[in-house]
Formats: C-alpha cells, structure tokens, sequence
C-alpha cells in the first residue's frame, strides 16, 4: 500500500477530538511512508490531516475542480494538486491515486464519497480496503444502518467486511494494511 485516500468534512465539527483524530490520522500516515490522497482544501478536517501529513514529511497530493471552490480554500502547500473540471472527475482520480479509503467525520460530500467506494467495493469494481474512523461514535448510525440493510434482506452479510470501522487511528491503519476482502457472493436475492 502506497496512498491513502482520505474523505473529510470541511469543517472540523464541534468537539475537539474530531481535529485531534485527524492530525493523528495524517502524523500516521506520514510515519508509515504512505502518501495522502485527499480534496485539496485547506480548511476542516481535509486541512488538518493534509497539514499533519506535510508537517511530518509526508507527501499529500489534492485533487480539486476548477473554479467550483473559492481559491482561498485550495491548499497551497501540497506536494502535488490536480486540477479536474468537476466532482465527478475529482472522484475517479482519487480513486484511481488511492491504494485505500479512509473516512473521518464530515458531512454529506464525505459520506457520499464513503457510499461510492463502499458500493464499488461490493460491485467488484475494486478490492481495496475502505476504513472509518469512528470518532466519538460519528459512524456509528451508518454501522448500525448497514447491519438493518442486512437484517432486511437489502445487502449481503458478508458486506459488511467490505467496511472497518474503528475509533483509534492506529488500529484502523493496521487493519487496512492487513486487509483481506471478504468473499464476494451474489448481491441480488432474485438470481440466487
């Protein structure tokens, strides 16, 4: 594993320990020698973790669209920054960069990026690890939703695994460097 694609919220939320996570995350990826794959912007958690990365060492490519952000919120102290003409392409380049996926709290971006390579992952689409950091429970209603996805006959069981959910940084990156995709099975009920 090489890079790290990270889905963060632009805002670093209300309690303190979101941004102490995020800089632990970030710190961490830096002393593993793996490279931050990440939106770009300066600000929020996406900010916190890109910083924590550059301030150890690190290397953090961003990966922004065109004149759709104010330029204030482009961090301007990235290893690398690619410029994509819109989210759809920011998405597949990301993807394409990253080695895995971790989400840290955020708002509806995050999770619908956290959504997109979940399903993906369940399609067959890619096999690469997709970890949450679970900071003060933050993921725990989508844990929780999942498992009623299965309890109703909407997912998988065995999909579940596509998912690590964990509340400390370093647990959560040892878990995604030892990551074994569990055993695809037919996703639709009817063509069992």
């Amino acid at each position: 594993m090489k890079r790290v694609c990270v889905f963060a919220g632009s805002n670093v939320g209300l309690s303190s320990e979101y941004e102490q996570k995020a800089i632990q995350l970030g710190e961490l990826i830096a002393s593993k020698d793996f490279e931050l794959v990440y939106g770009g912007s300066k600000i929020g958690l996406m900010g916190r973790v890109a910083d924590a990365v550059l301030t150890a060492g690190g290397k953090v490519t961003g990966v922004m669209p065109r004149n759709l952000f104010k330029g204030e919120m482009v961090h301007s102290g990235l290893t690398e920054l690619h410029e994509v003409g819109n989210m759809h392409e920011r998405k597949a380049l990301m993807s394409e960069l990253a080695d895995s996926y971790i989400a840290l709290p955020g708002g509806l971006g995050t999770f619908e990026e956290l959504f997109e390579v979940i399903s993906w992952s369940q399609l067959g689409i890619h096999k690469k690890p997709v970890g949450v950091l679970n900071v003060l429970s933050f993921y725990q209603p989508i844990a929780e939703m999942l498992k009623q996805a299965v309890k109703s006959g909407f997912m998988q069981e065995t999909n579940l695994g596509l998912v690590i959910f964990e509340e400390e940084p370093e647990l959560l990156i040892n878990k995604i460097i030892n990551y074994i995709p569990p055993k695809q099975v037919n996703k639709w009920n009817e063509l069992t």
